[in-house]
């Protein structure tokens, strides 16, 4: 695989591959050494073009603890304040021979732009309302650590799915992985053309305590340019996630960051239902996964111009 730009672009055994590197890294992580040195001396470069803790954070980790040397170019206090072109920024970062280019924008498509720019690997980290893949595949690894399979798992994404490449990429994610999904939220949030991804939609949260995994997502106001709702205060009264919706049975997930209260309440985010740490745990590790992925992908060159292996086997430094 040369790039990870949506999840569209991975079938089921890519899924299983990176997982299972996950699931190994994830052993790693509990030695009390825990890098690899696979990557030493390759150069990854976070550019983030939106704000972010949890993605950008656990890519850098991730690629340090593959050993690699890491760069982080956000949008403010660098050149792009300027009105620097984002062709411009990537060939500039390019003269640096990253080997890994992971992009965050707000742009829908960027990261295949960037992808035609650079000899790097480029990782999508989230473009637009487009795609978030590498979210998707930590949910998937995630709830196949806790159910085992997804294989006819019914699993409910609620909340502004028109607005969320998380909810995008996680249905296609899901359904690739034998799950059952339905979206639900508002007319306004949730319209219909989403069942062209192949999942049920709703309107109501009637029969939500058939679900097996119930999956909160962020009202993004900061992408709402018209009233797509009436109040936070309705929302909240008709879409909310709590202990009374839902049975103790019912697992809860929430790609962060939360609207305590609004989404979903308190009381459900730090009770036992709640997946949302590991969700963050699983970020460094599926994240590290799919660095190796696209750099074993990748054509690799050491200055000879020979072509490099690539491993995720630990090694003894």
């Amino acid at each position: 695989m040369r790039h990870l730009l949506s999840i569209e672009d991975l079938d089921r055994d890519e899924i299983e591959r990176i997982l299972s590197a996950a699931a190994f890294f994830a052993e790693v992580a509990d030695r009390p050494i825990k890098k690899v040195p696979s990557f030493r001396g390759r150069l990854v470069i976070n550019l983030f073009y939106e704000a972010s803790t949890r993605t950008r954070s656990s890519f850098e980790l991730a690629a340090k603890r593959l050993s690699a040397d890491v760069l982080n170019v956000v949008a403010s206090g660098s050149s792009v304040e300027k009105g620097e072109s984002l062709h411009d920024t990537v060939a500039t970062l390019s003269a640096y021979g990253p080997d890994v280019i992971v992009i965050r924008s707000p742009h829908a498509g960027a990261p295949g732009l960037v992808a035609g720019w650079t000899h790097a690997a480029v990782v999508n980290a989230g473009d637009g309302k487009h795609q978030h893949p590498t979210q998707a595949l930590l949910d998937v690894y995630v709830l196949r650590q806790r159910l085992g399979s997804l294989e006819g798992c019914d699993i409910w994404i609620v909340g502004d799915v028109l607005h969320s490449r998380v909810a995008r990429s996680c249905v296609q994610a899901f359904i690739k992985m034998g799950a059952e999904v339905t979206v639900v939220g508002p007319p306004t949030l949730v319209p219909a053309e989403l069942a062209a991804l192949g999942c049920n939609v709703r309107h109501t949260l009637e029969h939500i305590g058939e679900a097996d995994v119930v999956y909160a997502l962020r009202l993004q106001q900061e992408r709402m340019s018209e009233d797509f709702l009436p109040s936070l205060r309705e929302y909240a009264a008709n879409y909310q996630l709590d202990s009374r919706r839902l049975k103790a049975r019912q697992l809860v997930m929430h790609p962060g960051p939360v609207n305590r209260g609004v989404e979903i309440s308190g009381e459900l985010i730090d009770s036992s239902q709640s997946l949302i740490i590991e969700q963050v745990r699983a970020g460094i590790v599926v994240r590290m996964a799919v660095l190796v992925e696209v750099l074993s992908g990748s054509r690799l060159r050491d200055p000879g111009g020979q072509r490099v292996a690539v491993s995720a086997e630990p090694q003894l430094a």
